[in-house]
């Protein structure tokens, strides 16, 4: 089985920087995506950051020019660079793998348990 685990989560006051790491293990053949999704309570899960492995990064426009995203391929594992941040970036934080176990297995989503990151004074 494919497991994905978040790490970097804490608390951190406004203005602030933190950042994220998420590992994927397990059997797995290729990655197609990797992205960061955040929760905050009471609203829906909301994407914020993507890495295809053959296209341009995107990003939620509440975190441009704040966040980064980075694959370190060869450790099949995704950063968030998170900075600047703001009480509005509470939330919990986890780590989407588009992935396939074999060359001949169909992509499938894989997710973390989360991460929680708590921007406050």
């Amino acid at each position: 089985q494919v497991q994905l685990v978040e790490s970097g989560g804490g608390l951190v006051q406004p203005g602030g920087s933190l950042r994220l790491s998420c590992v994927a293990s397990g059997r797995i053949f290729s990655i197609r995506t990797m992205g960061w999704y955040r929760q905050a309570p009471g609203k829906q899960r909301e994407l914020v950051a993507t890495a295809p492995s053959g296209g341009s990064t995107n990003y939620a426009d509440s975190v441009k020019g704040r966040f980064g995203i980075r694959r370190d391929n060869a450790k099949n594992t995704v950063y968030l660079q998170m900075n600047s941040l703001k009480p509005e970036d509470t939330a919990v934080y986890y780590c989407n793998a588009d992935l396939r176990q074999g060359i001949l297995s169909a992509y499938a989503d894989y997710w973390g348990q989360g991460t929680q990151v708590t921007v406050s004074s």
